[in-house]
């Protein structure tokens, strides 16, 4: 990035604030600000664990619990632990608390018609399409990579819908007794790791990286959450992973797939990878794909 763009982004910030009425403490002409107003929009419904709300919106304990403090003493939520576990709390609307929503609904869809109304249909969808297009970007950037366990809750959640999913897509199914799955052993350090990656603090895709002392580095357990496709993680999810082979001293990475992954063979000869002979009796494989790995820049 350069100086231009940044300054690009600081001009969209403001505009995008002052437009939208985020600097005035009674948003959308109720009393309160708009971290109150988000706030009750995430609660939704169902109610949502204190800690959920936290990882969605990206704020701090303590600042949390001041606006669901200043809620519930005007009698819009409640916040109660939960009967099993009650160091968790769960926050729910109260009747008075799905009004006030209501009502914020209705006027942000009048704000929203606002900003729409002085444009020509023409303009309308080149702006409908740009917010679109900002909003997945934006997303893309808070997804989060982290080194798990494989045993870690996330990561075998995202390992469940892992396995549904395939046996969903392959003619044949797909069965994980009959796979080459590696053992757990072998996506720990030093052996290995596992990566899953986080949006709003929920696990929305996987990938593991075996280091064989005997065998080049491979790839294997690549998975994102078809609500999370479109944002780029499966390069990104690459990317990391040869970043790390690359920081262990591999200078070879390889990986396997199904011909019915097409989107995932694209990838992998985008991304670089060229396709060789089998080079593992993988029953679901069909195509075989190895790259060279660039050594990390000195520090």
């Amino acid at each position: 990035m350069n100086a231009t763009q940044i300054d690009q982004v600081r001009r969209f910030n403001r505009a995008v604030t002052a437009r939208v009425g985020v600097l005035h403490d009674h948003y959308l002409g109720r009393e309160r600000p708009i971290g109150e107003a988000r706030l009750l929009w995430e609660v939704g419904e169902e109610g949502r664990d204190v800690r959920r709300l936290r990882e969605r919106l990206g704020l701090d304990s303590g600042y949390v619990s001041r606006l669901l403090r200043r809620l519930e003493a005007d009698g819009l939520v409640t916040v109660e632990p939960q009967h099993d576990d009650r160091r968790v709390r769960t926050v729910r609307l109260t009747d008075a608390g799905r009004a006030e929503r209501a009502m914020l609904d209705a006027r942000s869809d009048d704000l929203a018609g606002s900003l729409l109304a002085p444009l020509n249909s023409a303009q309308r969808a080149r702006l409908v399409a740009a917010m679109a297009e900002v909003e997945r970007l934006l997303t893309a950037g808070t997804v989060t990579f982290d080194a798990v366990d494989p045993d870690h809750p996330d990561a075998r959640e995202c390992l469940r819908s892992y396995v549904t999913e395939l046996h969903e897509r392959f003619d044949t199914g797909f069965d994980p007794a009959r796979t080459l799955l590696p053992d757990p052993g072998e996506l720990r350090p030093p052996r290995g790791l596992f990566l899953v990656a986080r949006l709003h603090g929920e696990p929305v895709g996987c990938g593991g990286l075996k280091m064989p002392s005997d065998a080049p580095a491979e790839i294997k357990r690549m998975w994102v959450a078809p609500g999370a496709r479109g944002l780029g993680l499966g390069r990104r999810f690459l990317a990391e992973l040869e970043a790390r082979a690359a920081e262990h001293g591999r200078d070879l990475l390889r990986l396997d797939t199904n011909r019915d992954l097409t989107a995932a063979i694209g990838l992998y000869h985008s991304y670089g990878f060229t396709e060789v002979p089998a080079f593992n009796d993988e029953p679901y494989a069909h195509h075989w794909f190895e790259k060279r790995v660039a050594a990390p820049p000195r520090q």
